[in-house]
């Protein structure tokens, strides 16, 4: 891991205007069926964003080519490259783009930034399949359990019967075995067609409704995920998963062993994380973006790992405050 400055855990509040600018941004778009075109703005917002705040990231996991433009490129240099806090850095401006196109709750903009050299590579592998639980279940829970194992386990570490937990999964086709066996096990399944970062702090959170996250979701928002809930003392778990033939054959040809584990310590391995969320529609951790003739009104959630702290902050943004920012970008 590369040796940075000293950094202040205040930074948290610079890092949030990240994601507020890119919410808002995103936010034109809700409902409107052009998820790529919301995400790029997002993108774009944050870009500027970051231009403005003193930190020297790198982007680790994005897209390896150009794409569509509505993700960050692998490698990509954000910020200012003289500031002394030598980063690595994960963002998605719209996670949970299919809730965004159609106007439903759950989509958020997310970054997470840690020490340059500790967030996991994961090469060409976009999916993660992943276990996710509060502090009480760190270290209690091994995944090569079955999930009926597994959560047998976890309700006997949080005092709970089975019956009493609640199972956040992606409704995906892949998950419909998973599914069948958290129900047969007892415990009641919460299923979403996107929005793993979210259910994924909502696992980790305790009483916050959902005991556990189970299942296959992306990579990026696996590792978004891992710096939040290292920072609040949680489990995770993640295995790559490929879900695509040419990224099966492009994680084989890397090397990479589909069949292990990694610990959350192993996916991020520094305490000196940040991590934010904005919520750009109503879901289960924040409120979405509401607007009003003269003010954006946004809520995020701001996580310190030198603290330990969680802290949700609702912002009034004026409208031409945005409207100014988005004028000098444009000249």
């Amino acid at each position: 891991m590369e040796s940075s400055g000293p950094v202040n855990p205040a930074l948290v509040f610079s890092l949030r205007l990240v994601t507020e600018r890119a919410a808002c941004a995103a936010f034109n778009w809700i409902g409107k069926g052009e998820g790529a075109e919301g995400a790029r703005d997002g993108l774009d917002a944050m870009r500027d964003a970051l231009s403005l705040i003193d930190i020297d990231a790198i982007v680790v996991i994005g897209e390896t080519t150009k794409g569509d433009g509505s993700q960050p490129q692998r490698g990509e240099r954000l910020g200012r490259p003289a500031s002394s806090f030598k980063a690595d850095i994960a963002l998605d401006p719209v996670e949970g783009t299919s809730y965004l196109v159609r106007g439903l709750t759950n989509a958020l903009a997310v970054l997470a930034v840690a020490p340059r050299g500790a967030m996991m590579d994961p090469g060409p592998a976009f999916y993660m399949e992943k276990f996710v639980a509060s502090p009480p279940a760190r270290g209690r829970i091994d995944p090569h359990w079955p999930p009926a194992k597994k959560l047998e386990v976890l309700a006997r570490t949080l005092g709970k019967d089975v019956s009493d937990l609640t199972v956040f999964v992606l409704e995906k086709p892949r998950h419909r075995e998973l599914v069948r066996a958290i129900i047969e096990a007892g415990a009641r399944v919460a299923l979403y067609p996107a929005g793993d970062v979210a259910g994924a702090l909502m696992a980790a959170i305790p009483d916050s409704g959902i005991d556990a996250l189970m299942g296959t979701g992306g990579t990026p928002e696996g590792v978004m995920s891992a710096c939040a809930i290292r920072a609040i003392g949680g489990e995770f778990l993640g295995r790559l998963d490929p879900q695509l033939q040419t990224e099966a054959r492009a994680v084989k040809e890397a090397g990479i062993d589909t069949a292990r584990w990694y610990d959350r310590d192993e996916i991020v391995a520094s305490d000196n994380v940040f991590f934010c969320a904005t919520g750009i529609t109503t879901g289960l951790m924040l409120e979405g973006i509401e607007r009003s003739k003269t003010h954006y009104k946004v809520q995020t959630m701001m996580i310190t790992g030198m603290t330990g702290e969680r802290q949700i902050l609702t912002s009034y943004i004026p409208n031409d405050r945005l409207a100014a920012i988005a004028a000098r970008d444009v000249a």
